[in-house]
């Protein structure tokens, strides 16, 4: 952990602690591993982002209310915009096709859920503390640089917008759709991920210029050549099929 700074002090940050941690356990004789999900059946490599809001010195996310756990009218808006994006956010905050074994290997808090709460880890973003919220979306590949500016889209568009979350979920989420709640669930693989982005411009003016195009050719070409391939699952399952 290191302290919060800005967007792009944090992704430095972040990408030199990766080429450190990975220099350092080649010394050791250790494999520091950033893919997402390497096992099943255990924790998947997460690189959840903590974000609060700021005017000048002012932390604008703190609640300004009666109520000491409830965020600012800008703090909802900021959460309402991430919301109201998170299917398109996916594909950046979980750009592989690794990313969604993460969330189809179920019971190990991985956010599946476009909803809110208070310290709830079963919802995709949580108030950790008064000055500051989580984006649970979010894997240990994801580019810090990408996912920092797509989310500053999002909030932007939220503020401006004035977009309402919704009141904070305090159940379970599952428990909460059990008893009728309607949520939305985020996009489970990369492909799917890819048609929500391309059809959110506000994501996309994150990756101006050619970058959103390059992104977009290169995760097309990932997931096309995984649909393609043939894997040991399909072996395993399919070799022996007598129809």
């Amino acid at each position: 952990n290191w302290q919060f700074d800005r967007a792009e002090q944090t992704a430095d940050r972040l990408t030199t602690y990766r080429q450190i941690c990975r220099q350092v356990g080649r010394e050791f004789g250790a494999f520091p591993c950033f893919m997402p999900k390497p096992f099943m059946g255990v924790s998947a490599n997460g690189c959840h982002h903590n974000l609060s809001l700021w005017d000048g010195d002012t932390n604008v996310f703190l609640p300004e209310g009666d109520d000491p756990r409830m965020p600012s009218k800008i703090g909802l808006a900021a959460i309402g915009g991430v919301l109201e994006h998170l299917s398109a956010l996916t594909c950046i905050t979980s750009p592989t096709v690794n990313s969604y074994r993460r969330l189809w290997d179920a019971g190990f808090w991985a956010p599946l859920y476009a909803d809110w709460g208070f310290q709830n880890r079963t919802t995709a973003l949580r108030v950790s503390a008064p000055d500051r919220f989580e984006y649970r979306s979010v894997d240990s590949s994801v580019n810090p640089y990408l996912s920092f500016a797509a989310l500053i889209k999002t909030m932007a568009d939220g503020i401006q917008r004035n977009l309402n979350p919704g009141p904070p979920e305090e159940r379970n989420i599952y428990n909460a759709m059990a008893e009728g709640k309607e949520v939305k669930h985020i996009p489970m693989n990369l492909g799917d991920a890819l048609r929500a982005l391309d059809a959110d411009e506000v994501v996309q003016s994150a990756l101006p210029g050619d970058m959103y195009r390059v992104f977009e050719h290169y995760k097309r070409d990932e997931w096309e050549r995984f649909c393609a391939t043939v894997t040991d699952w399909d072996v395993k399952e399919y070799l022996d099929i007598l129809p």
